[in-house]
């Protein structure tokens, strides 16, 4: 069993920043991939970042170069560094771990851009 708690999420400007975090614990050992993931109401969740044990990343198209995705091994916690945010980044972020043959998500925190 690995369990997430995610933190960070709020309210802010168009512009501004927030940090999200998600903890793991439990067989962390077992974690091959950390992602973040976020969903808006009526839609689909979708992949915002993922990073790999070795600290390969991978981002969607509509926050490459605005948020960065980071991994502290000794923490086992994973960060979500987003900037120059935009009102299309509303929505619930949720942390997602990922092993060969599990998977677990966090409870998810709200991100709401005001205009």
């Amino acid at each position: 069993q690995v369990q997430l708690v995610e933190s960070g999420g709020g309210l802010v400007q168009a512009g501004g920043s927030l940090r999200l975090s998600c903890a793991a614990s439990g067989r962390t050992f077992s974690i091959a991939t950390m992602a973040w993931f976020r969903q808006v109401p009526g839609q689909e969740r979708e992949l915002v970042a993922r990073i790999s044990r070795g600290g390969s990343t991978d981002y969607a198209d509509s926050v490459k170069g605005r948020f960065t995705i980071s991994r502290d091994g000794a923490k086992n916690t994973v960060y979500l560094q987003m900037n120059s945010l935009k009102p299309d980044d509303t929505a619930v972020y949720y942390c997602k771990a990922e092993g060969t043959r599990f998977y677990y998500w966090g409870q998810g925190t709200q991100v709401t851009v005001s205009s």
